[in-house]
């Protein structure tokens, strides 16, 4: 889906670098605005908090986020690059690189920013050419290493006009921000204006949001809908993908929300976690003699806009250190809304350094262990690849089995119908099993059709004389409990050659036959009604014993014997000709009384008055006085 609706392509763009190297000046300089307004900030000279701006260039609409440098507010710094596409580097000429420069480079590098462009700021004062020299050094080896560098003046003022050029000719090389159906706007500023109530910032990311529509303040729960929506003064009826956002909430108090807190669609059905397994990466950049992280460690997690206490699982060592890669599990202090693929970065409790940065593996481990088998070979597996949607299908199915449709890989950055080719294209492979309800391995789901067909087949053979194996029973077996799964089961397995009977499974053609203990006592019983077809004995002298009656009992419920009454049963072949005999007598309206059908059929009243009484329950005949007529 396009964001390109007001005609211009949406992106953000981020300063970064050490104190007083100037970059509040410069975003004054591009884009008119003094991003310093807070009182604080205008007394120190120096930014404490975010700043923003647009930046219009040439079929772009830029929002600039202009970051603080000053070591104590890394953390706003953090803030404000989470959902940025453009790098500003600010680099002063007088002071060249600096340890603020290199930390909050290692910062984008850990938040995966591919693109820069480096401003050597107070270029008047001379040193281009040394200095130029030196950031080629410094980024070598990193994405950056052939970024534009502009030299710049705001006294003079110089190379204003190119850093523009340079900004638009980076921005033309990146694709538009990805719309997959789930907007997600965190939150950096949280205020009250008088006569509109409560309203929010942040950045716009991954799909669309509208005036009038009701959001889902995620991990807290609230619900609200927005009253209005502004984008740099501009008031919208609906916002793209990255645009910075004003929005008004009057439904919210300022209290209920906190900064970095995430604003998604209210039809949203991801959901929010205390746990999330990672891969965490630590610069091979560090000072030398940095401490190591230590298994167990509680360090201070950047997420958005958020901060918070987390503690750190390390899965395979004790200590990790720099210029290494480890998966890890991290518990929260309080619950997040993350999807795979999102970044954040790790800071010691002081918040004096930066320590590592981290991809989110899987944001809902759920009861799943850390080092249990599924979930090592979901991680390792995600770690290659955490942005392939095949491969996050894959994991996820291979560790959960089935997952249901409409619900599998909700907190991923893919839409519903990207998520829904990728199944197809996994069912196209033979790799999965696919109903209109759920999605399954392929493995798995021949697996359990063949434990059910093994479980039908050793009923039919410890119990030859049963129809099958009952349905509950196979359920109980099978330990399946989903309705959908057991129904898809089911109709698997009479596809593949099983029938269901009544309440029970049983293999086509399979046909029950008396067990040997029981054999003698059923043709003693077979023997005595042919002897007798018209007239058989009594069902206590067929059946004298424990094993003739249950011989009995099955060669009823085979359909072999019919029952006429409890003290009664005869043959069906025999049943089927009397009923003949009958209904011959009785067809063109004729009525008969019980002693004429007695003479007729060469049977006895014994058997002749339950047989009609049973011929009168399945509605063949009808009783008028002492005379039958067919129905």
């Amino acid at each position: 889906m396009s964001n390109e609706s007001d005609g211009l392509k949406h992106f953000i763009l981020a300063t970064a670098g050490h104190v007083d190297h100037g970059k509040t000046a410069l975003v004054r300089a591009l884009t008119g605005v003094d991003t310093d307004r807070l009182p604080e900030e205008k007394a120190r000279g120096i930014t404490i908090d975010l700043g923003f701006a647009h930046l219009a260039l040439p079929g772009f609409s830029i929002g600039l986020i202009d970051v603080p440098g000053h070591e104590d507010f890394v953390r706003n710094m953090i803030a404000g690059v989470g959902s940025v596409d453009l790098a500003l580097l600010v680099i002063a000429a007088d002071d060249g690189w600096m340890p603020q420069t290199e930390e909050h480079l290692q910062i984008l590098l850990y938040l995966g920013l591919m693109n820069a462009v480096i401003a050597l700021t107070k270029s008047d004062l001379g040193k281009v050419d040394q200095r130029t020299e030196e950031i080629r050094e410094k980024l070598r080896g990193t994405p950056f290493a052939e970024a534009p560098i502009i030299p710049t003046s705001v006294r003079t003022p110089t190379g204003i006009d190119a850093l523009r050029g340079a900004l638009r000719d980076e921005f033309a090389r990146l694709p538009p921000p990805r719309d997959f159906g789930k907007p997600r706007l965190m939150l950096d500023r949280i205020f009250t204006m008088r006569g509109s109530g409560t309203v929010v910032t942040g950045t716009l990311v991954g799909g669309e949001l509208g005036r009038g529509e009701t959001i889902l303040v995620q991990p807290q729960g609230w619900r609200a809908r927005i009253r209005s929506l502004q984008s740099h003064n501009q008031t919208l009826d609906r916002a793209n993908p990255k645009q910075r956002l004003a929005l008004n909430l009057p439904e919210l108090s300022p209290e209920q929300l906190r900064r970095g807190a995430t604003i998604c669609a209210g039809e949203d059905k991801s959901e929010v976690s205390r746990v999330l397994d990672v891969v965490l990466e630590r610069s091979a950049r560090l000072a030398s003699g940095t401490k190591p992280i230590v298994s167990g460690a509680i360090l201070n997690l950047h997420f958005g806009g958020a901060r918070f206490s987390a503690s750190v699982q390390l899965r395979e060592r004790k200590k990790f250190l720099p210029n290494e890669t480890a998966i890890a599990r991290l518990q929260l202090e309080t619950s997040v809304y993350a999807l795979i693929g999102d970044r954040f970065i790790l800071r010691d409790p002081s918040e004096r350094q930066t320590l590592a940065g981290g991809i989110v593996l899987d944001p809902l481990p759920g009861s799943n262990k850390l080092r249990g088998e599924a979930q090592r070979a979901l991680l390792d597996a995600r770690v290659i690849a955490p942005n392939d949607l095949i491969a996050l299908l894959q994991t996820q199915l291979e560790r959960d089995r089935l997952s249901v449709r409409g619900t599998i890989l909700q907190n991923t950055p893919f839409s519903g119908p990207e998520i829904e080719t990728g199944l197809e294209e996994l069912r196209a492979g033979g790799l999965i099993f696919l109903d209109e309800r759920f999605a399954a391995t392929m493995s798995w789901w021949q697996n359990l059709q063949r434990a059910a067909a093994k479980f039908i087949d050793a009923e039919h053979i410890a119990h030859p004389e049963k129809q099958g194996l009952e349905i509950s029973r196979l359920r109980d077996r099978l330990q399946l409990f989903d309705g959908d799964v057991f129904a898809a089961l089911m109709g698997e397995l009479r596809r593949a050659g099983y029938d269901q009977t009544r309440e029970v499974f049983q293999r086509k053609n399979f046909r029950p036959s008396l067990p040997p203990g029981l054999q003698h006592a059923g043709e003693r019983i077979r023997a005595a009604l042919s002897a007798r077809p018209m007239d058989p004995p009594p069902r206590k002298e067929l059946a004298p014993d424990a094993s003739a009656q249950q011989a009995m009992r099955f060669l009823c419920e085979t359909g072999e014997l019919i029952a006429l009454s409890e003290n009664l049963a005869m043959r069906a072949e025999d049943f089927v000709a009397l009923r003949s005999t009958i209904e011959a007598q009785l067809r063109g309206g004729r009525s008969a009384t019980v002693s004429e059908l007695r003479l007729a059929t060469g049977s006895t009243r014994r058997v002749l008055v339950p047989l009609l009484e049973k011929l009168d329950q399945i509605g063949l005949t009808k009783r008028e006085g002492d005379r039958r007529r067919l129905r």
